[in-house]
This record gives structure tokens, C-alpha cells and sequence, in this order.
């Protein structure tokens, strides 16, 4: 199993009564409450906490949202490229570039490429559909982000498959000429991973045998997923997925006792209580009619207000001792054939000091406790049959 850690560098500090005016913490909320000094101290705060889990051992994840106070991180090649620089072994996990709003994916392509070189090959490319909040403020159509996204994915890849100048005329991008230089590192090209919590796309990236991550899904929620997985690959004739086709997001908070762990690690729960906008979370065509009923009715997204010991018995939070973070890793392993955990270890107002607390014990006290699960049978570890 591998471990990455995480955090979406959040800006905590808009008032509250500001974010419950405009019932939404994401795309309406004026940027004058953004304080750009404030900014530069927590880019600065972010980077060094991901350059301390390279130094750890642990692997780096990244990933972008926009016009939202939740992250900061809007362009994830400049994140990535800055960590690069800074960093000496650890996988660079990008979960991931929202093709649907790309205006062109000859030139995402180009990026990751790039920054697969410049890491000597520890770029791991997710691709994203994008959250619905991402509508907004790409300006894309809702009703097109599931095309657009298998497209843009066709073309990325055939663009770091191709050896030559090729043309592509597609529904949504025509190119004269596709020739992407350089070429990636990692040939034919990078790991591919899709983010997702639907059968329909565990059904896509079963087909093209890609790691599936699910982000803060419930434990039956994740098995029923894997399971599908399997089926799936099963159908069309492919071994069966090892722990390495699939990764888990959790909030994780790993302290000397569970006691303080549950008094500190609560404040993880700053992600998931921020305001979500029923109009920007649902735009008309963007979800299948019968989830969208579930939000009308009420019934959808109660989970991420559920209180700190309901999300830890989810499996949505991963909090406690080091003996205690080793039972629940090992449980999710075994349950849902986990091998890559990624661990939000910071939301909020949480401190460097604390943040930095959390991912020492686990790095010195959890991870060699865990690292074997999922290794392969010829005794080679996990770490070595993906690289």
C-alpha cells in the first residue's frame, strides 16, 4: 500500500455569516474577502508541508477546484511543477485535470508531459469530469461534460501513443496536426487514474484496466464500486484487479492517542460543513434524473454532515492512535482492496505543527505496519510493481 498525503489548501478565513449569506462557500462568494498577502503565507505553509512528506516517505497528491475558498490550488501543473523542484522521490498524484473545461487537450497533453520529464517520471495523471460547481465557472455545458471527457481523454492519450503528426477531427476539438513534443518519461505514458463514484464510470475505467479513487464514499459505497470493477474486468476477460487498480480518499488525523485524536481531528470536519449551493451543486443535466431527485428530496449528501464518530464508522475519517490507524487501514484494505490511501491530513484552521505531528506518527509508526498490504505474490512490493 502507498500512502499520499493531501490537502485541498483551503482559505478558512471568510466569515462565516459571509459564506451562510450566499449559502455556498464556492463560485459566489466575492473575492474581496480573499486577502492575497494571506494567500502568499499559505501557498508558502501548503508547499513546505508537501516537501516535509516527501522527506517522510510518503507520496504527494494534488488537485484543483476554482472560485472557492476550499482550494487554493487552481492550476495544478504550476503546483506540481513547483514540487518538483523541491521534492526527490515521491510520486506526484495529479487528481486531477478536469478535462470537460480544458479548452484544449493537445495542450494538457503537452503539460503532464513535460512535467513527467522534469520529474524524471513521478507523475501519476488523473483525469477528472469535474465537480458540478466546476460548471460555473468554466462556462461549459452540463449536459456535455461526460462527452467532452471521454473525448478529451481519447486524444490526450493517442497524443502520447502516436509517434508522428497525426489530425483529429472530433465533435468537440479539431487539430491539423497533433505532435506533441516532448514525449512523457513513463512509456507508453504516465499512470492513468479516474476519480469517480457511479457504475457508470467504474464501468469506463474498468474497461481501460485505469486505478479507480474513490473520494470520501462510505465503506459498502466503495465495496459495491469494487465490486463492479471486478465484474466488469471479469466480463471482458482481464485478471483479476489487484489493490494497485484501486484508491480511497479519507480525512485522516493520527495523533499518540485516540482521545486526541478525535479532539483534533474534528476539525477536518471544516471540508466537508461548508455551504453547498443547491442551484450550483445541481445544474439541469449535469446528474442522472434519479439522483438529482435524491438532492430535490433531501435524501442526497446528509452523509458529509454526519457527526465525527458517524463519518469514522463510514470510513469517511480515518482518526486515532497509531495501533488504532493500522486496524482501520487494514479493514479498508481488506474490505474494499484499497492499495493506494489518500489521506486528507489538513482542512481548515488545522495547524503547521499539528498537521505535521499527524503525518510523522503515521509515517513513522502506521505506514510500516501497512505497507505490505496488497504486495504482490512474488514478493516484490507494490511500490516497485507500479514504478
Amino acid at each position: 500500500m502507498l500512502a499520499y498525503h493531501f490537502t485541498e489548501m483551503p482559505y478558512p478565513y471568510v466569515p462565516e455569516e459571509v459564506e451562510k449569506e450566499y449559502k455556498s462557500a464556492r463560485v459566489i462568494v466575492p473575492n474581496s474577502y480573499c486577502d492575497p498577502k494571506i494567500v502568499a503565507e499559505l501557498y508558502e505553509r501548503y508547499l513546505d508541508d508537501y516537501v516535509y512528506a516527501d522527506e517522510l516517505g510518503l507520496e504527494i497528491m494534488l488537485n484543483e477546484h476554482h472560485q472557492t475558498m476550499t482550494c487554493l490550488d487552481v492550476t495544478v501543473p504550476l503546483s506540481a511543477a513547483a514540487l518538483i523542484q523541491r521534492t526527490k522521490r515521491a510520486k506526484i498524484c495529479i487528481l486531477g485535470s478536469p478535462l470537460p473545461h480544458r479548452d484544449n487537450p493537445v495542450r494538457v497533453a503537452e503539460e503532464l508531459a513535460m512535467l513527467d520529464c522534469m520529474s524524471r517520471g513521478r507523475i501519476i495523471s488523473g483525469f477528472v469530469r469535474g465537480v458540478p460547481t466546476e460548471i460555473q465557472p468554466a462556462n461549459t455545458n452540463p449536459v456535455l461534460t461526460r462527452q467532452r471527457f471521454e473525448e478529451a481523454h481519447d486524444l490526450i492519450v493517442r497524443a502520447w501513443t502516436t509517434p508522428e503528426p497525426f489530425n483529429w477531427e472530433g465533435r468537440f476539438w479539431q487539430h491539423r496536426y497533433v505532435n506533441v513534443w516532448p514525449r512523457t518519461y513513463q512509456q507508453p505514458h504516465p499512470p492513468i487514474w479516474i476519480t469517480g463514484s457511479t457504475p457508470d464510470s467504474v464501468t469506463w475505467t474498468a474497461e481501460r484496466q485505469y486505478t479507480y479513487a474513490c473520494f470520501l464514499t462510505p465503506y459498502e459505497w466503495t465495496e459495491g464500486l469494487v465490486n463492479a470493477y471486478r465484474q466488469r474486468s471479469a466480463e471482458l476477460g482481464f485478471p483479476e484487479p489487484g489493490p494497485d487498480k484501486f484508491a480511497y480518499l479519507a480525512l485522516c488525523y493520527t495523533a499518540e492517542t485516540d482521545e486526541e485524536a478525535a479532539d483534533y481531528g474534528k476539525n477536518l470536519l471544516w471540508y466537508l460543513y461548508r455551504e453547498r449551493h443547491p442551484q450550483l451543486n445541481a445544474p439541469p443535466g449535469y446528474l442522472p434524473p434519479q439522483v438529482l431527485a435524491k438532492q430535490i428530496l433531501g435524501t442526497a449528501g446528509k452523509a458529509y454532515r454526519d457527526s465525527f464518530e458517524q463519518l469514522q464508522e463510514k470510513g469517511i475519517v480515518l482518526a486515532g492512535s497509531p495501533d488504532t490507524m493500522i486496524e482501520k487501514i487494514t479493514y479498508l484494505h481488506e474490505r474494499c482492496n484499497i492499495g493506494h490511501l489518500l489521506m486528507m491530513n489538513h482542512a481548515g484552521f488545522m495547524s503547521p505543527e499539528k498537521t505535521r505531528r499527524s503525518m510523522e506518527l503515521f509515517a513513522k509508526e502506521v505506514y510500516p505496519a501497512i505497507k505490505h498490504l496488497g504486495a504482490q505474490p512474488s514478493g516484490k512490493s507494490e511500490a516497485l510493481a507500479l514504478a
